[in-house]
């Protein structure tokens, strides 16, 4: 089993609109709260994540989310609601 740290920023493009920027992997939890933090101060909005899975089967459990900070999409929002 393998477990990913994540973090996801976003930028607000030109018509308003929220666009994810390049998805940074973490070393660790620690390690993806720092960065989501301060990225948090720089960016519309921040989302860091772990997600832990089977390589060889390509099985994944449901990420877990560490930090959410700021505006993020709205169809990321809903599933992060569920």
């Amino acid at each position: 089993m393998v477990t990913y740290f994540v973090v996801q920023s976003f930028t607000r493009g030109n018509r308003g609109a929220l666009l994810a920027d390049i998805p940074v992997q973490a070393t660790g939890a620690d390690h993806a709260l720092r960065l989501a933090e301060r990225l948090a101060s720089t960016k519309v909005g921040v989302v860091a994540f772990s997600r832990a899975g089977d390589l060889s089967t390509g099985e994944f459990e449901d990420a877990t989310i560490l930090f959410i900070g700021g505006d993020l999409p709205s169809d990321m929002q809903e599933v992060m609601a569920a």
